[in-house]
């Protein structure tokens, strides 16, 4: 640790409570705050200091950092009653990991920085193997000289850390971080029911294009737990449809054309319909079994 800065963490779900973890072992003086109080209870045991508000939070700390589900959660508690705006003070960071629309990014920064808080939109792609390991990618829009100060934190937290521009364009960048993931998850779907309704081997296929052009992180790292029946979430289908919904609203301000993105967000949609929404998203697959008629065959572990 190179600076002996307090840190606040809010929102503490499958990707928020392995990075606070981190942070916390990297020796920080963290302090957190969840609606649910079994993870706070968690890393407290761990060392942690418990707040019973964002603004209890904002209050004790150098920088606060988000993990919430989506924009309006966000906005509540950055600006809302009993939230980091009425804990914050001069020379306050808050960091967003949140994925939320850019322009949510964007007014949030500029009633911040009303209260000389300096605002860092940084959300994180990795899923939550990269959370729990501190290998995230991380984009971030904002001041260079807040994220000068808060780098060594999130160096603890991920492995490639881009400034990419101003407020709102971390997330700008995580939508379109999203885009492609979506595209992967659809169509490793459709290649692995494509190669096994056609008569070949699901799993060699796989091993065979992973040394060519269609190599990802998405191949190296989601059929093997398909294979084993594995749909569990690393990163949930309704957060992946979420994400897509702003990809899509975002678009839409600004003239863009999205036509396969929006074939995608549907498919995940029909996912949610299916009761699937707490199920990987890679399991998208399994809209495709539907369509397709033909479902992915798994070997279990004994």
């Amino acid at each position: 640790m190179e600076d002996d800065l307090n840190v606040g963490y809010i929102g503490l779900g499958l990707m928020g409570k392995s990075m606070a973890r981190n942070i916390l072992k990297a020796g920080y003086h963290l302090v957190v705050h969840n609606r649910s109080r079994g993870p706070v209870e968690e890393l407290a045991m761990e060392g942690a200091k418990p707040a019973a508000s964002a603004a209890e939070v904002a209050a004790q700390v150098d920088v606060v950092f988000t993990n919430l589900p989506d924009t309006p959660d966000v906005e509540l508690v950055a600006l809302g009653m009993g939230g980091i705006i009425e804990g914050a003070h001069e020379g306050l960071i808050y960091v967003d990991n949140s994925t939320i629309k850019p322009a949510t990014a964007r007014n949030i920064a500029t009633v911040l920085s009303d209260k000389s808080v300096l605002c860092l939109d940084a959300p994180v792609s990795g899923g939550d193997i990269g959370a729990r390991q501190g290998t995230l990618a991380i984009m971030v829009g904002g001041p260079s000289d807040a994220l000068e100060r808060v780098m060594p934190i999130f160096q603890v937290m991920g492995k490639s850390i881009t400034h990419v521009g101003e407020a709102g364009a971390g997330q700008i960048a995580k939508a379109a971080n999203q885009i492609m993931v979506a595209a992967q998850m659809v169509a490793m779907g459709e290649l692995l029911i494509f190669a096994q309704k056609a008569g070949a081997e699901p799993r060699k296929v796989v091993d065979a294009i992973r040394g060519g052009a269609a190599q990802c992180w998405t191949l190296d790292v989601k059929p093997q737990r398909l294979f084993a029946g594995n749909r569990s979430p690393g990163f949930k289908a309704y957060m992946q449809a979420k994400d897509l919904g702003i990809v899509l609203d975002t678009a839409r301000e600004y003239g863009i054309p999205l036509p396969g993105t929006g074939i995608n967000a549907q498919l995940f949609n029909a996912m949610l319909e299916m009761g699937l929404a707490e199920q990987d998203n890679s399991a998208i697959i399994a809209v495709l079994e539907i369509l397709a008629g033909e479902k992915l065959s798994e070997e279990h572990d004994s």
